[in-house]
């Protein structure tokens, strides 16, 4: 570390929790980040602020006049721009030494299989059940902690997925592919602007804690977000031996 990032980094080399060593993990991290929009924006710039030596963004969408009231990392003047390629302009104005990859595509299976094996960590920053079971399947085939975010209206969830960890649940241990639940979209029910910031927010923090050796209690809890009332509710999520992503995991073992 120069002195140009001791200087930059101090409060964070100040925490004894963290320190250099837990710095210089985070300088030479590599997270990927799916999905550049509400929940997207904030992971990005924390991360980005925070020194994540290589943030890779995926995003297909553009920027929209209607993401501006909750999709922090976006400005007017960026309209019509991609979001990851707006994304990394944001945080390059923050810190300009962090390696930033935007990828203007779909994040399907063939993709995730290459990204996610690069990657230190993975953050489920999207709004579809689809895509989020395709970063699931992944992040479990590549051995690789996935931390997921939500937030709809003036709720949100919050969980962190190791496959790293006997016992432990994935995704879709907790939302099985075929449970029939219904998808809701901002677009259509509407999302109080602060809530995705909180979720966003926390997200990157319990990636900053995964990458620099802090660890993550939210591993197997699935953190619920009340906005009306400010609550936080978190409740322990079991793993599932018979799930068909991660039960070869847990099969013959008692799940934590």
């Amino acid at each position: 570390m120069n002195d140009a990032q001791l200087l930059r980094y101090s409060r964070h080399i100040l925490l004894n929790e963290l320190g250099i060593e837990g710095q210089e993990a985070l300088l030479a991290s590599h997270a990927l980040v799916i999905g550049a929009g509400g929940l997207g924006s904030p992971v990005c710039l924390y991360l980005g602020s925070a020194g994540v030596g290589v943030i890779t963004v995926v995003d297909h969408d553009a920027v929209d006049e209607t993401n501006l009231q909750r999709q922090i990392a976006h400005t007017l003047d960026r309209v019509g721009t991609p979001k990851a390629e707006s994304v990394l302009q944001a945080i390059a104005a923050i810190n300009p030494d962090v390696v930033v990859k935007p990828l203007v595509r779909r994040a399907d299976d063939v993709l995730l299989d290459t990204l996610v094996a690069q990657a230190d960590v993975v953050l489920d920053c999207t709004d579809n059940f689809t895509t989020r079971h395709a970063i699931n399947r992944a992040c479990v085939t590549h051995g690789k902690p996935l931390v997921s975010g939500a937030a709809i209206r003036l709720d949100g969830q919050l969980s962190v997925f190791d496959p790293r960890q006997p016992g432990k649940p994935c995704y879709a241990c907790v939302f099985p592919e075929d449970s029939g639940v219904e998808e809701t979209r901002c677009a259509t029910l509407g999302v109080f602007a602060p809530l995705v910031g909180i979720v966003g927010t926390m997200q990157a923090a319990e990636a900053l804690k995964l990458l620099s050796g802090i660890g993550s209690r939210l591993t197997g809890q699935l953190l619920m977000i009340d906005g009306r009332d400010m609550a936080f509710n978190a409740i322990t999520l079991p793993a599932n031996p018979q799930c068909p992503v991660c039960g070869h995991l847990h099969r013959g073992s008692v799940a934590a």
